[in-house]
């Protein structure tokens, strides 16, 4: 089994990618595929028949999943030199 720098329930965020700077909680691992469900991003439509639960069918947003290459931790994100850091003019 693979070991990943990332885990469920962390906070993360996705430093490249169609995603980028976008940030979430770490839902689910897909191992086997190397990627991640993050909870709030790279949002799909999936399109359900009618049932009973749905009598109307209708159109249901979820998460879909993100390269794992693509994600930070929250804490090393904000330590890092990509988290935008105000500068001395930005103060005054």
């Amino acid at each position: 089994m693979q070991k990943f720098h990332i885990k469920k329930n962390d906070a993360v965020v996705v430093i490249s990618g169609a995603h980028k700077g976008k940030s979430g909680k770490v839902l689910e691992i897909l191992p086997a595929k190397q990627r991640a469900v993050v909870e709030g991003v790279a949002m799909i439509k999936r399109h359900l028949k009618k049932s009973q639960e749905n009598p109307q069918g209708k159109i249901a947003e979820r998460e879909g999943s993100v390269q794992i290459s693509n994600l930070m931790l929250q804490s090393r994100f904000d330590a890092s030199k990509r988290a935008k850091k105000p500068t001395e003019a930005a103060k005054s």
